[in-house]
């Protein structure tokens, strides 16, 4: 039994696009026309006196009744058909799940592998499970005709096909907080081989070592969103200086000023709503961090100065 061949997101939704596109130019072309004929012909200066006695057209009115909802029902069947495509996930799909947070994403593969960049291999499909930690996101491949909601507690998918080999733009597509515009990743398509080979590598001593990076653990988890490090105000507190320095806290409903020592940072990373630095909004989410991460995030903000 001979298979059938795959059709992408992108070929889904692109002629679905032009139908309904050129079906609205056409009828914006035509009805302007006709708009503009009938003020030219029977312009007062021209037609100063009504001359036709009509009161209606039976045929005239059929045509215009039955031809706009002959094309209506078209556009809905073009679009629905191809929208079970879009819920249709092909079989040998590749499992990811994407999960959102104010204000990163994060990507986990089968194994144990996470990244900030959606990484896939080229040519097959890709399905990727949509998760929020806090607030609605929305998953959005511009290139791949993909938007999605990620709603925290509802169960979402969305898959696609990377053509071929390239690094395409991934935005969240609802307002999420300040630093909306902040949260952008991007999919990085490599051929198989590569793929296979990306996957497999850091999968031990490398991998742990990458996650325990400051830095880079700081920019995968979102903190860079709210956090400065050049001393500029964000949504928190900026990293810059922040360690053994004094900090105005408000803790347990009293004003206190504090050290920013090992303790405090620990404490602010593990829980973000047990001590809220004053004059910033208690919204930093509770990060799911084991014990090595966060002592690399410690160090790393201890680093900036």
């Amino acid at each position: 039994m001979n298979q059938l061949p795959l059709i992408t997101t992108t070929e889904a939704i692109d002629p679905v696009f032009m139908f309904i596109f050129g079906a609205s130019l056409v009828l914006l072309l035509g009805i302007t026309l006709v708009m503009l004929f009938f003020v030219l012909r029977y312009h007062r200066s021209r037609a100063p006196q009504p001359t036709s006695q009509a009161d209606g057209n039976l045929w005239l009115e059929i045509i215009w009744i039955v031809l706009p909802t002959l094309l209506v029902l078209a556009m809905f069947w073009s679009g629905w058909k191809e929208y079970l495509v879009l819920r249709t996930v092909p079989k040998g799909a590749l499992p990811v799940t994407a999960t959102a947070r104010m204000w990163s994403w994060e990507f986990s593969y089968e194994g144990g592998k996470t990244a900030p960049k959606l990484y896939v291999p080229v040519g097959k499909p890709v399905r990727v499970e949509l998760v929020s930690k806090d607030v609605i996101h929305g998953f959005f491949l511009p290139a791949f005709r993909v938007k999605r909601d990620v709603v925290p507690g509802m169960s979402n998918y969305a898959w696609f096909v990377a053509t071929k080999p390239g690094s395409y733009d991934l935005f969240c597509s609802q307002f999420c907080g300040t630093q909306h515009a902040a949260m952008v990743s991007t999919v990085e398509a490599l051929p198989e081989k590569e793929f296979a080979e990306w996957l497999e590598h850091g999968a031990g001593g490398e991998e742990k070592e990458a996650h325990l990076d400051g830095r880079k653990l700081a920019t995968e988890k979102g903190c860079l969103a709210c956090h400065s490090l050049d001393g500029s105000k964000g949504v928190g507190p900026t990293f810059k200086g922040l360690f053994a320095g004094k900090v105005h806290v408000m803790k347990d409903g009293k004003l206190l000023v504090v050290t920013a020592d090992d303790a405090f940072l620990k404490e602010s990373i593990l829980l973000p709503a047990a001590t809220i630095v004053e004059g910033f909004p208690p919204i930093m989410p509770v990060p799911d961090l084991s014990d090595e991460q966060v002592a690399a995030l410690i160090e790393f903000i201890k680093s900036v100065k």
